[in-house]
C-alpha cells in the first residue's frame, strides 16, 4: 500500500480499487482479523461479499451482523475435514477445496444438510510448501471423482501465487491456471463447471486482472495492515 493510502478511509479505498476492477471481476473483501465496525463501513460501501479464513471467527462476526442478510461469505483459508459441517454451515463459498478426501466430506455432508454449497478447486501450479492444493496432474487423475460429487456445484479454480516470484512469474502463473481452467471446461464434465477463477491478493490483484480472474480477495489493500 502507498502512504497516500494510509490515511485514507475503508470507504475511499474501496472506491479506489472498484475504479481499477472490471465489472466482470467481484470483489471479495478479506475480513479476517479485521474489526465488526470496518466490516460495516465496506458494507456501506457497497461490498457484500467477505472472506475469512476461520470457520468460528467467521461464525462470531455472523452472530454480530445478522441485520445484513445479503451478506455473501466465502471461506478462502484452509478447511480441515473435521471442520467441514460447520464450513458449511456458514459459508455460501469454499475457495479452498483442496483434496478429493474433503470433496467427498462435503459432498456427503451437503446431501444431509440438503444444500448446494459453490466450492472452487483450489491449484498449485507451482511447487509451494506452504500451500496446500492440486497440481496440474493430480487434478486430471481425480476430475473423474470430484464429478461424482453431485451436491457440490464446483464453479471453478482458485490458486495463490508463491512468495519471491516476480510480477512476471507470478502473470504467467495466473494465465496458466485460466489455460488448465479452458482445459477442464473442455472435457465437458456433468458436474464441474469453470466459470470461476479466484486469483488475486493485495499484492498482485493487478496481475490476476490481466490473467483473467474473476475474484479477487483484497484485505490489506482495503482494510490496511492488520494488527
Amino acid at each position: 500500500m502507498s502512504s497516500s493510502q494510509l490515511f485514507t478511509t475503508i470507504t475511499d479505498r474501496i472506491a479506489t480499487v472498484r475504479q481499477q476492477l472490471p465489472e466482470t471481476v467481484r470483489l471479495i473483501a478479506v475480513s479476517k482479523q479485521v474489526s465488526v465496525e470496518a466490516m460495516r463501513e465496506a458494507y456501506t460501501a457497497g461490498i457484500r461479499d467477505f472472506g475469512e479464513s476461520r470457520v468460528q471467527e467467521a461464525a462470531a462476526k455472523q452472530s454480530q451482523l445478522q441485520d445484513l442478510p445479503d451478506i455473501t461469505w466465502h471461506l478462502i483459508g484452509h478447511l480441515q475435514t473435521n471442520k467441514a459441517k460447520k464450513a458449511l454451515e456458514h459459508f455460501q463459498w469454499i475457495h479452498s477445496l483442496d483434496s478429493l478426501k474433503l470433496a467427498q466430506s462435503l459432498d456427503h455432508l451437503a446431501k444431509s444438510l440438503s444444500i448446494n454449497p459453490q466450492v472452487l478447486l483450489q491449484v498449485k501450479l507451482l511447487p509451494d510448501p506452504n500451500k496446500y492444493g492440486w497440481t496440474e496432474e493430480e487434478l486430471f487423475t481425480e476430475l473423474p471423482a470430484l464429478n461424482e460429487c453431485q451436491n457440490l456445484q464446483i464453479k471453478g479454480l482458485m490458486t495463490i501465487a508463491p512468495l519471491n516470484l516476480n510480477e512476471e512469474e507470478i502473470l504467467t502463473l495466473f494465465q496458466n491456471t485460466r489455460s488448465l481452467a479452458a482445459k477442464i471446461q473442455e472435457q465437458n464434465w456433468s458436474n464441474i463447471q469453470m466459470q470461476h477463477l479466484s486469483m488475486g491478493m493485495s499484492g498482485d490483484y493487478h496481475l490476476a486482472v490481466q490473467g483473467g480472474t474473476t475474484m479477487v480477495r483484497l484485505g490489506r489493500t482495503l482494510f490496511g495492515a492488520r494488527s
